[in-house]
């Protein structure tokens, strides 16, 4: 039985709509972890990242739904929400436009080529719904 998805407290809603960075566990075929940092947002319900298809992370989620994150304040780093969850949907529906958002968001303009050429290559969303919070994030 999976646990149950929570509903995410306003403080944390608008950590992940400020300039806060994610860094996300995801597991390897071999169980071994696999860790990355990444813009974040969330719709008010899940967790959402925006990645490049066929990257490591993806390839890890689309596999084993489960991770685990955490996203500190942009101001004070030791002030962190850790959570786990699994991911709940994988989409390239919107996920152009969401990039675009979320370049506005942290550089205040569309988002640009990068050194990974990743801006060729079709983009993704992915939703993750939150099934812990530990430290900080149980408030």
């Amino acid at each position: 039985m999976e646990p149950p998805v929570l509903e995410l407290p306003q403080s944390f809603k608008d950590r992940l709509k400020s300039k806060a960075y994610c860094h996300i566990a995801t597991l390897m075929p071999d169980g071994s972890p696999h860790l990355t940092v990444t813009w974040v947002d969330t719709d008010d319900t899940y967790v959402i990242i925006n990645t490049v298809e066929g990257f490591q992370k993806l390839l890890n989620m689309q596999r084993d739904p489960r991770v685990a994150f955490d996203v500190p304040n942009p101001e004070n780093p030791a002030d962190v929400v850790m959570c786990r969850g699994r991911v709940v949907e994988i989409t390239e529906v919107g996920a152009r436009e969401h990039i675009d958002k979320l370049s506005m968001k942290y550089f205040g303009r569309p988002y640009a080529n990068n050194a990974w050429g990743a801006a060729d290559q079709k983009r993704i969303i992915v939703k993750i719904a939150v099934e812990k919070f530990l430290g900080r994030g149980r408030r």
